[in-house]
């Protein structure tokens, strides 16, 4: 990441999203990523990722005077650096969820293998049909679903043989959410089901699910957009995704809520 007269480095990429810059130094960084879009995206997406990360370990963190010691210009120290903060991350952000479930008689499932490169565009499309059909349909008045909860029997027969694969539609009141129904959608070319959900406010939430069959592994993860949160997996030869204007610790006690009922 080096750019003719004022040079950029990796370093500097990962002490600018820490706050570890002086002000002259941060100025050029800030600079040089107007004139660098695709890293200044890169740079976002970790500063959020670092939010995520000390709102979850806020508890047990303590700065210290030291800390800006730890980025070394050194080049092997560098690239240790870099790979930790990837590697930690990714374990992090997985972390964030089976904190929640590892108590439960479905937690050992949950520890999964990296997902093989040619099923990571069926996960990462997950998340963007999902809030698709929830902005779609959420916001329906009349016709949010084809088939409404009075006929819950029939709707997860019919979502089921289309997907095949033994349907049930997650039980969520205890958690205050009751289904409303749910309809046929198209998911990655395939068929695919959405279910819906409500609250006694009229707050909707979305389950997504869609076929995946060459897909053998395991993998969860977040995704959100201003306020709406997404919460998806692919398990087996089925992908899930959760989607609602709900904060994320309820999205992830309703997600693993759905996990083990699918499971059952």
């Amino acid at each position: 990441m080096t750019d003719g007269h004022n040079t950029v480095t990796e370093t500097d990429l990962h002490a600018f999203v820490d706050g570890f810059l002086d002000d002259g130094r941060r100025q050029e960084v800030e600079l040089w990523l107007k004139d660098h879009p695709e890293e200044a995206d890169e740079i976002l997406q970790w500063q959020a990722q670092a939010a995520e990360l000390r709102t979850a370990f806020s508890n047990y963190a303590r700065p210290s005077e030291n800390d800006g010691m730890l980025l070394n210009a050194a080049s092997p120290a560098r690239t240790s650096s870099i790979l930790w903060r990837k590697s930690a991350l990714i374990a992090a952000s997985l972390m964030l969820f089976l904190s929640g479930a590892a108590a439960g008689v479905y937690g050992e499932r949950l520890i999964s293998k990296p997902v093989p490169i040619e099923n990571t565009a069926a996960l990462e499309s997950l998340p963007g049909q999902s809030k698709t059909a929830f902005l779609v349909y959420a916001s329906e008045k009349r016709h949010p679903v084809e088939v409404g909860a009075d006929q819950e029997e029939h709707l997860v027969t019919w979502l089921g043989k289309r997907l095949d694969y033994k349907l049930v539609a997650p039980d969520l009141k205890g958690l205050g959410f009751s289904l409303v129904g749910g309809r046929l959608l198209p998911v990655n070319g395939k068929a695919g089901a959405m279910l819906m959900y409500q609250d006694t406010a009229g707050q909707r939430l979305t389950v997504l699910l869609g076929k995946n069959p060459e897909n053998g592994e395991t993998s969860f993860r977040f995704e959100s957009a201003g306020a709406l949160e997404t919460f998806y997996w692919i398990d087996g030869a089925i992908g899930y995704a959760v989607t609602g204007e709900v904060s994320r610790a309820k999205l992830q006690e309703i997600a693993e809520e759905c996990y083990r009922q699918f499971e059952t």
